[in-house]
């Protein structure tokens, strides 16, 4: 399969004073495109430290990160902000969406880096929430959306610069189970879309939505295997009241 993610020997350490704190230890793996992907582990596992690194908003200590075959560990800082905007979507467990601005203005924002007109970025917006469900929503305020939609909102934003991978992390925390199962829903349609989501998540049954697990444990990986008997959110919707 084609890997989208090579990670090889990759270390973070963090230094405070003359003491060392390894957040990584030498963690290698292969992510290919179209896999669908949890990270799971406790509070200082790693594994939050990896999303960092591969969102490249941290560089890592020592070993190599490639994105579709490029190696962009050592890449300098303007380098790394068009592959964050152009390459990766990025989704929080907090939304991060601007409260005066409509859903449609928020889609909007990462296109405000590359030259394409606003009627251009407008389109696109646009068809971004009509694919996550909201095209009757386009002028709403986060405040008069649900949570649910809000993360929609979110997500929308991710896609709308056609991105290899999506970075989700805890996108279902601060939702309801219902909601939760519509999110991950939506993640699913978008992989068998070809989209490449990796997820962060402290809930097992979450983590059933993906296809494959990867734990984590004291900054190494614990287990990495393939998902059986994977859930259908779609299906588990239908069970729910």
């Amino acid at each position: 399969m084609d890997p989208l993610i090579q990670v090889d020997g990759l270390w973070k350490v963090y230094r405070t004073g003359d003491i060392e704190l390894p957040a990584l230890k030498g963690v290698s793996f292969t992510v290919a495109r179209g896999e669908f992907v949890a990270l799971m582990g406790p509070s200082g596992s790693g594994k939050s430290t990896l999303m960092h690194l591969l969102g490249c908003l941290d560089r890592p200590t020592r070993g190599r990160y490639l994105l579709e075959g490029s190696e962009v560990g050592g890449l300098q800082p303007n380098d790394l902000a068009r592959i964050r905007n152009q390459k990766i979507g990025f989704v929080f467990q907090g939304f991060n969406l601007l409260s005066r601005t409509t859903a449609l203005e928020n889609v909007e924002l990462p296109m405000l880096y590359e030259e394409s007109s606003g009627k251009e970025r407008v389109a696109r917006a646009r068809e971004a929430l009509e694919r996550v469900g909201l095209g009757n929503r386009l002028y709403h305020y986060p405040n008069q959306l649900s949570g649910g939609q809000q993360q929609r909102v979110a997500i929308a934003r991710a896609l709308v610069m056609q991105p290899s991978l999506i970075l989700a992390d805890e996108p279902t925390g601060n939702l309801d189970t219902r909601t939760s199962v519509e999110i991950m829903a939506l993640f699913q349609e978008l992989n068998e879309a070809g989209i490449t989501p990796l997820l962060v998540t402290h809930e097992p049954d979450i983590a059933q939505y993906a296809s494959r697990i990867i734990r984590f444990r004291d900054g190494e990986i614990q287990s990495d295997r393939a998902v059986e008997g994977r859930a259908n959110a779609k299906q588990t919707l239908e069970t729910l009241v």
